[in-house]
């Protein structure tokens, strides 16, 4: 079986797929505050509700320079070199400690191809296969970001382990059937 390695147009597909996402969540988040915004000019300053709403746009405001500096960061960063995203597996786990800033940052992916470029070495990786529906999720921890994929995918959970290990090149004590999770 070889290993097919991402073409660094596959990883920039990935990079640009992400920052589309945050782009539009960053949209959605100018949208409710000005909703929020015209809602407590219709309220009024009193009461607790206008004091809430506040609150609401406050952290909402927040999240959005969260979301620019992460595009900014993301936009900015140099593509990784072919020795930094194939890092050696090793038999005994040896996570890296790293120091995340803020809430961590949680990657949906809706493709395998795109999972696979984001995940590949990553520090844990956590899986959960439901037989009765079919069901395959994988959630890998990666830079402080949990990078995730739901779908379908036949096999059990020794197999899949052993796939999952081959195509993120993390070695099989490092993965755990169970769902991967912060907070």
């Amino acid at each position: 079986m070889t290993k097919k390695t991402p073409t660094k147009n596959e990883a920039l597909e990935a990079l640009d797929f992400i920052i589309n996402v945050l782009k539009e969540h960053e949209k959605d988040l100018d949208r409710l505050i000005g909703e929020l915004g015209n809602i407590t000019e219709r309220l009024g300053n009193s009461g607790e509700l206008s004091g809430r709403i506040e609150g609401i746009e406050e952290r909402l405001a927040n999240l959005q320079d969260e979301i620019s500096n992460l595009i900014e960061f993301l936009t900015s960063a140099p593509a990784p070199s072919p020795d930094e995203r194939k890092p050696p597996i090793s038999a005994s786990p040896a996570p890296q400690q790293r120091t995340v800033r803020g809430p961590p940052v949680i990657i949906r992916c809706r493709k395998w191809e795109e999972f696979k470029v984001l995940a590949s070495g990553a520090e844990t990786v956590s899986f959960l296969y439901k037989d009765a529906e079919k069901a395959f999720q994988v959630d890998a921890l990666k830079n402080g970001r949990v990078i995730t994929f739901a779908g379908e995918l036949p096999g059990n959970a020794e197999l899949l382990k052993r796939w999952l290990s081959g195509e993120l090149e993390v070695s099989e004590d490092r993965i755990l059937e169970g769902i991967l999770a912060i907070g």
